[in-house]
Parts: C-alpha cells; structure tokens; sequence
C-alpha cells in the first residue's frame, strides 16, 4: 500500500514552501486552486495530458486526483503532492451551494475519502502527501480545515494518516512538528524523527519516511537541499 501523510497550517506558515528541495521528475503536484508556487523553479510544469509531459495538474475534481494518483507510478514518480487539499472539498461545496438535500454533504465527504483511499491503495513505494489548512474547534483543538460538522460527522480526515506533521514558524524560520501538543492532530510513528520540531523540507521528510519504512526508491535529495 501506498504511504499517505497530512501536513497541516495557516496560509503562509511553510506548507507549500516545503517542496523547495523535492525533485520534479520524481514527483506530481496537484494543485486545486491556481497560484504561483512561492519559490523559483523552472522544473514545476503544467501537465500535458497530449504529450503525457509535465508536473503540475491544475484540478479540484476529486476523480481527477484519483486518476493523477492511479497513473503516477506508470509515469515513473515516487512522490504525489496534493496541495490546499481542503479546496477540493471547499469548491465542490460552493459549485452545489443551491442544491437544497443535505445529501451534498455525505458526498463531499466520500469524495475526500475516495482521494485518500486512493493514496492508501497506491503501489508500496508511492508516497502522497496532503497539504492543507487548519481550523479551531470550539473546544480549541487544532484540525484539519473542512467545510462544518457535518463533513466531520461523515469523515474524520486525521484518522486516515499515520503521518500528520503541522506547520510551526518561529523567529522568521519554518518548521513540522511530529508530536502532538495536546491539543492538536499531529502524531508520527514512534522514533520515525528524532526530535518534536524539523526544518520544513517535504525531500527530507520523505527519505525519512523511506529509511523508517525500508522503502527501495529513496527520493534523491537535490543538491542544494539544506
């Protein structure tokens, strides 16, 4: 099975800036809402589904996703990013705001099932990662951003991740969390990281994830990972 992992956080707190060092030609990203990536790379290209070239695939469809994540080992990538995932909940919401039947809700929900099932049931040496929000519960407990408690009644995301890391800026640098705080979602399996905090480069979380999990297709680090 494939190895799933949630990376939560604020907007702007190092989620997407996490890709930096991850090499395209090893990897997918997914990306529900259109906006530049917060670093320079020639190397992230929009995908060409003609010429089957690229490694962007701009969709909020949850089959698409599937389909991205069915195909990327024939393509030959280790590693698929789904980035702002909430936004493929959150937009299928907006797009049926009229509908009347709560029904809407339960299919939201199994939609975001069917992309994480898909994940789990992808080939060994696939890893999927999912970035996406955080929201506050009324009891002050930090999760995963979805559309109301209705989702949350059909799905608790979390509870499908071995791996959920969380995003933590402090003195203008960026950092994953691995170990819950008591009042959060985080969780990681034992002594897969050594520490409570981590730089936020996604290329070393995933040679970790590898090396913990004897995974043959280790990612390449690029050169100039830190």
């Amino acid at each position: 099975m494939g190895t799933a992992t949630l990376i939560l956080g604020e907007s702007g707190t190092g989620k997407t800036t996490s890709l930096r060092n991850i090499d395209p030609k090893q990897a997918m990203l997914v990306k529900p809402i259109g906006k530049p990536l917060p670093f320079k790379s020639k190397e992230w290209t929009p995908w060409d589904k003609d010429k089957k070239t690229g490694t962007v695939v701009s969709t909020d469809k949850h089959d698409a996703i599937v389909n991205v994540i069915k195909w990327a080992h024939h393509l030959g990538k280790r590693i698929v990013i789904i980035d702002d995932f909430q936004y493929v909940m959150s937009n299928e919401f907006m797009r049926r705001s009229e509908e009347k039947s709560f029904d809407k809700f339960t299919e939201i929900g199994r939609h975001a099932w069917d992309i994480i099932k898909a994940a789990q049931d992808a080939p060994d040496d696939l890893r999927v990662y999912f970035l996406a929000h955080t929201e506050e519960t009324a009891m002050g407990r930090v999760k995963m951003k979805t559309i109301g408690k209705m989702l949350d009644e059909k799905i608790t995301v979390e509870g499908m991740f071995t791996i959920v890391l969380r995003t933590l800026t402090r003195d203008d640098q960026f950092f994953f969390t691995t170990k819950n705080n008591g009042a959060d979602t985080v969780k990681s399996p034992m002594g897969m990281f050594e520490t409570n905090e981590i730089d936020n480069d996604l290329a070393m979380v995933d040679a970790t994830i590898c090396d913990y999990w004897g995974l043959s297709n280790v990612h390449n680090l690029k050169e100039n990972a830190a």
